[in-house]
């Protein structure tokens, strides 16, 4: 193994060089030679490059390294990158012997790509038993994302009384109000399908209370049926756009008598025919008068299809200064999002005057299975602006903020980054040394990341050589301690900088969680 082609791999890997890194690994080993934490980092830096089959080998060849170890860890992120190369059934076999790896500490992420790779298969009952076996594992931070999966599985395999019951229960581990307006919805369409009407006005009601949840064309539409179905049922049933036609135009609900309908109450109550003059009229008058009514009726006509016409083009103008179009901006995110998913190109989503490498790059950073909410829009009438906010499959929530340019009556998607948070916070700045060495030796079976080989170690001031004995000066006030100006840490909560790729979702992932700093030397 060829140490110091390794040292400049990992020194490209920290850089986020993916390309660099997985090239430079590539050549560290010798023909025949196994290096675990090797073939583990460059497996990490092809699953960020979208090179999943190649991924997939290069963690076959770090299981190849029995004493490097981390069974678990390699077979989660083998199997999914297989999952994103579509080798479903190979897939399910790696993640089962993730699952049964002892040593491995955060089993649930190995049966959360199980539930994807099953329900790609179409097996949605093994789907939700991987999903049950994720929400109830200890380790799990986020149950409630597991929980939902499964309630999904109900849904699909027609049980919509289990899949309440998973809402319900996903609720009470849920943190964020955001994404307890997303279960709230959800149990909603549960209630729904399990003919819980009321139940499911009430849910949808919470789901929609501080309108910060935008709903899909589905679920308004289930709103609606719901809240017509209570009406009916209470008999509060609101008019009809018929009803409301007819009362404006005079129809109301007045006593007529329907043997005077001229409600004049002269008596007459059939008309007479010497006071229209109905019969006293000839043949000739009777077809003139029908033509002139007929040019009458066809100019008004054309004057109201003028005036329909005008009010069309004036609304779709100023629609389309305000940054409206078909479709809109929101459902052009949601339709990227779902199209990753399901395994679909996303380039008819995205601008055509944009190059191949940032259209890939932008394919790469979609998230695959992740549930995306639509946080806010800025619209105009070329670019419009979308912050959208995705729930990784994974668990866990990432923003994107991104952009969009007009494209005839439509939009496509120009740029597409993560929205970072800074924060400043030292959560050793009260720490003693003792209790930093303490958390530091408890931290060490988590951390997951491979090392190099050798660790620089601590810089100290060489000693001063001996110098002969001279008389002791006479001392000097020292001056007074100054404070240490605080230091500042821009810490990234947005990333962790993990090693594994299992954080994340597989068709964009991040691996670094499962590297260790303390790795066996070789």
């Amino acid at each position: 193994m060829n140490q110091q082609i390794f040292e400049s791999g990992y020194a490209a890997y920290q850089a986020g060089d993916w390309a660099a890194a997985a090239m430079t690994l590539s050549q560290v080993k010798s023909e025949g030679e196994v290096s675990g934490k090797t073939d583990h980092l460059r497996g990490n830096a092809l699953m960020q490059l979208g090179r999943y089959a190649e991924a997939a080998d290069a963690y076959a060849d770090a299981l190849a390294d029995t004493e490097y170890g981390m069974v678990g860890a390699l077979c989660t992120n083998r199997g999914r990158a297989l999952v994103a190369s579509g080798k479903l059934r190979e897939a399910v076999e790696s993640l089962n012997m993730a699952t049964q790896d002892d040593s491995y500490p955060t089993p649930y992420k190995a049966y959360m790509s199980m539930g994807s790779a099953y329900r790609a298969l179409g097996d949605i009952r093994s789907a939700g038993i991987a999903y049950r076996n994720a929400a109830i594992d200890e380790a799990n931070p986020d149950p409630s994302a597991a929980l939902r999966k499964l309630g999904s599985c109900f849904m699909d395999l027609g049980r919509p009384g289990d899949a309440v019951e998973s809402y319900r229960t996903a609720l009470d581990f849920s943190t964020s109000a955001h994404e307890q307006n997303s279960i709230y919805c959800e149990l909603a369409l549960a209630y729904v399908a399990g003919n819980r009407m009321n139940e499911a006005l009430d849910a949808f009601n919470h789901a929609t209370a501080d309108g910060t949840l935008v709903l899909t064309p589905e679920a308004r539409a289930t709103y609606d049926a719901a809240r017509n179905a209570v009406a009916a049922r209470q008999g509060d049933r609101r008019n009809s756009e018929t009803d409301i036609f007819l009362a404006a135009a005079g129809y109301g609900n007045y006593p007529v008598d329907p043997l005077d309908p001229t409600g004049d109450a002269s008596g007459n109550l059939m008309p007479n025919p010497e006071d229209t003059g109905f019969f006293s009229v000839s043949e000739e008058e009777i077809v003139n008068d029908d033509r002139r009514r007929r040019r009458g009726r066809g100019g008004k006509i054309l004057l109201v299809l003028f005036i329909v016409l005008l009010l069309i083009g004036a609304a779709a103008g100023f629609a389309y200064y305000n940054g409206f179009g078909w479709p809109m901006q929101e459902a052009v995110v949601e339709d990227v999002f779902a199209a990753k998913t399901n395994g679909e190109s996303v380039d008819q989503y995205v601008s055509g005057s944009l190059d191949e490498g940032t259209r890939k790059q932008i394919e790469a950073l979609v998230p695959s299975g992740a549930t995306v909410s639509i946080t806010g829009v800025k619209r105009a009438m070329s670019t419009s602006e979308v912050q959208a906010n995705a729930t990784l499959e994974e668990g866990g929530e990432r923003s994107y903020n991104i952009t969009l340019v007009r494209d005839g009556i439509g939009w496509k998607i120009s740029a597409f980054e993560p929205a970072f948070v800074a924060s400043t916070e030292d959560p050793t700045a009260n720490q003693t040394p003792a209790d930093q060495q303490q958390g530091d030796q408890q931290a060490q079976p988590e951390q997951t990341e491979p090392a190099p080989e050798q660790q620089p170690v601590e810089q100290t001031e060489p000693a001063p050589a001996p110098q002969e004995e001279q008389p002791a000066p006479e001392p000097e006030p020292e001056p007074a301690p100054q404070p240490e100006a605080p230091v500042e840490e821009n810490v990234e909560e947005y990333v962790e900088e993990p090693v594994y790729y299992e954080e994340t979702d597989y068709s964009e992932p991040e691996y670094n969680e499962e590297y260790s700093e303390e790795t066996p030397e070789e």
